[in-house]
């Protein structure tokens, strides 16, 4: 069984896949606007503070540390 962890508790250079959000529909919604949804690869780009800059898509994006401690990931392993 893969273990669960929060966004903010991965370090730069890991990858992780949105497993959850715990949120109400607005800030799914909010999420989604953003490009990123469950399922979503995410690759921690920079860390700033509490906040978290995350690769996704092509695109890269600023999660404040509130927000990142909402996110449900599922560790992944980056290919060298």
């Amino acid at each position: 069984m893969d273990k669960v962890i929060r966004l903010n508790q991965l370090n730069v250079g890991q990858k992780g896949r949105l497993q959850a959000i715990d949120g109400d529909h607005r800030l799914i919604r909010r999420l989604l606007g953003l490009g990123i949804r469950v399922g979503a690869h995410l690759l921690v780009t920079q860390r700033r503070g509490g906040s978290v800059v995350v690769a996704s898509q092509g695109a890269r994006v600023a999660i404040g540390s509130g927000l990142a401690d909402r996110l449900r990931m599922v560790l992944e392993e980056v290919e060298c």
